[in-house]
């Protein structure tokens, strides 16, 4: 079968297209045909290796994972003889960041627990595009930040893959969604129903008076103290993306904040969950949400691909036709 290899840290030119062998599925294991692959923020973690800490748990010197990729959407070939969830012939799709990764290849072989039935009512692109962002961005609004109807919800990177599902995601929880993007991006956010939107090329929305109950940053470049002075009185900044200043800034200074106030400083570390990736199947099912997808690319134009994600201006997800 044909797959994406990377034995070594560096650019999107490292990576390799090459034939290795097809897997078989252990007695655990669900045996699918990739359809479409997607790429998110852990991709070029795993790819760079950088920041260097995370390392310790994608390999030291090398990549751990050779075959990179985590969201994916397809149609179960095989099954170990303990699977008791899917049968050859369903249509799935699922997050492989919890289990090794593979997912750029012809076919993965994966445990049950990291994949959920592909609704019917969207394409394996749109299926693909789903799993790490929107789960990303239910875990961020409703563990971390508590999110409740009638609240003041800012999203910051708001065209983003985990940003146009934390918009709709938000909406679906009955909050009032305010999007931060640049002005190219601002018919993507009235598309998906933010109530607001703020162009950052044209006024910073930590100088206005607004006040906000909850703060997802997604993305930018603001400052931890800018985040705070615009949260009301109990408000929740959750720091999911961006940065490493911020990441630096919501890991050291968030802590204390949290302590000596009522506003709370907090960062989300996404975990693959089937549980919240059928929550999320099920709001797409509802036309809740519907993921926006940017470019789509072969699975053997994985450099161009990785090149045109890490420029960090996708209107949407980066999708990959397996």
């Amino acid at each position: 079968m044909k797959a994406i290899v990377c034995n070594k840290y560096g650019s999107p030119d490292v990576l390799e297209f090459k034939e290795i062998e097809k897997p078989l599925p252990l007695e655990n294991q669900v045996l699918v045909k990739v359809h479409t692959a997607s790429l998110n923020f852990g991709n070029l973690v795993l790819l760079r290796g950088k920041p260097f800490l995370a390392r310790f748990a994608f390999g030291l010197l090398r990549p751990k994972y050779s075959i990179p990729g985590g969201d994916i959407a397809g149609i179960v070939e095989d099954v170990g003889k303990n699977v008791k969830q899917f049968q050859p012939g369903d249509e799935v799709f699922g997050d492989l960041s919890g289990c090794g990764w593979g997912g750029f290849a012809e076919y993965v072989t994966v445990p049950e627990y990291a994949l959920a039935l592909k609704p019917t009512n969207i394409s394996f692109e749109e299926a693909a595009a789903t799993p790490m962002a929107s789960v990303t961005a239910l875990q961020g609004l409703r563990d971390k930040g508590k999110i409740k109807p009638g609240q003041k919800v800012l999203i910051c990177g708001a065209s983003g893959g985990v940003g146009t599902f934390a918009v709709q995601i938000a909406k679906s929880f009955g909050a009032e969604v305010t999007g931060v993007c640049s002005t190219r991006n601002l018919e993507i956010l009235h598309s998906i129903g933010a109530d607001q939107i703020i162009d950052y090329t044209k006024e910073d929305f930590t100088q206005k008076e607004e006040r906000y109950d909850l703060i997802l940053g997604v993305n930018g470049s603001n400052s931890i103290s800018a985040y705070k002075r615009v949260l009301k009185p109990n408000g929740n900044f959750v720091h999911v993306g961006g940065s490493e200043s911020q990441m630096f800034q919501s890991l050291v200074f968030g802590p204390f904040i949290s302590m000596t106030g009522s506003k709370r400083i907090s960062n989300l570390l996404q975990r693959a969950n089937q549980k919240d990736l059928i929550y999320v199947k099920e709001l797409l099912e509802a036309g809740k949400v519907k993921p926006v997808i940017d470019k789509r690319y072969k699975l053997s134009e994985i450099s161009e691909a990785f090149k045109y994600f890490q420029e960090g201006h996708a209107q949407g997800k980066v999708v990959l036709t397996v």
